[in-house]
């Protein structure tokens, strides 16, 4: 029998570093991630204990952690399964659990049965829009997300909560708005719909001079009346994803009009 050669040594060589895992882990980006869910735990915390205010602006501090950790993971190369796994723990915490305890705490307690079971949907949902992400994840075609981002309806959530206690004290009155609200979301999340998020935008290619302009008067509304504008940029971010998705609809439907009339135009 003929021995191996140098090469046929080197390959397997490199199939059993392949095959060993790799130690170690990536400290900046992860941290971001633990923050993230360290917000998502102070708000159950604070939503339990009936605070819920900080229950919600926690919620949107997490928001922040979550676009900072992976928009580091790829500025620096630092992204890794070990990563997206933690931040997908991390997400389903903050935006998961968080604003559906919240809300419950709030608001759905007094429907009994409709209530928890509306916070549960809204779990579970994020939990299923979560997985379906991650097994899309690097898979071709647009940058939308298919479904809302279950950090954009944790943030409508947390908004609305925000913007209540500007012109009102303690818990709101029985209203029908709030469980409607939590089921709309949580069939927003497992749903087809087209919704954008910030990974469609590219920090590291130019963009036109008007592009930080609108980021200078976002801001500037932000500063001047933070729990008002994070309410209308919510709604807006809502409203319009669901004008966008019907134009798309309509879109098709007129597309596919057209198809047949030609076929049938073509045919003798």
């Amino acid at each position: 029998m003929r021995g191996k050669g140098v090469a046929d040594l080197d390959t397997e060589r490199k199939q059993q570093n392949e095959k060993q895992p790799i130690k170690g882990v990536y400290l900046l980006p992860n941290t971001l991630t633990l923050c993230g869910m360290f917000c998502g735990f102070f708000s159950i915390m604070s939503a339990i204990n009936g605070n819920f205010i900080h229950a919600a602006w926690a919620i949107i501090l997490a928001n922040i952690f979550d676009g900072l950790d992976g928009w580091i993971a790829r500025l620096t190369n630092t992204s890794t399964r070990f990563g997206v796994e933690l931040d997908s723990l991390s997400d389903l915490v903050a935006f998961g659990v968080a604003p559906a305890i919240m809300i419950y705490k709030w608001a759905l307690g007094p429907f009994g049965r409709l209530g928890w079971a509306a916070a549960f949907l809204f779990i579970a949902c994020g939990a299923l829009r979560l997985a379906r992400f991650n097994v899309q994840t690097g898979a071709t075609g647009s940058k939308a997300f298919k479904g809302m981002p279950i950090p954009g309806a944790a943030t409508i959530i947390s908004s609305v909560v925000i913007f209540f206690y500007v012109y009102w004290e303690g818990k709101p009155d029985k209203n029908m708005m709030f469980p409607a609200l939590t089921i709309a979301l949580a069939l927003l999340m497992v749903s087809t719909l087209r919704f954008h998020g910030l990974k469609e935008i590219d920090f590291k290619e130019k963009k036109p001079f008007w592009v930080l302009i609108v980021f200078v008067l976002v801001l500037f509304v932000l500063l001047i009346h933070p729990s008002t504008a994070i309410f209308f940029f919510a709604m807006a971010y809502l409203i319009w994803g669901i004008i966008e998705n019907i134009a798309l609809a309509a879109k098709r439907v007129r597309q596919e009009r057209e198809q047949r009339h030609k076929e049938t135009e073509v045919k003798p």
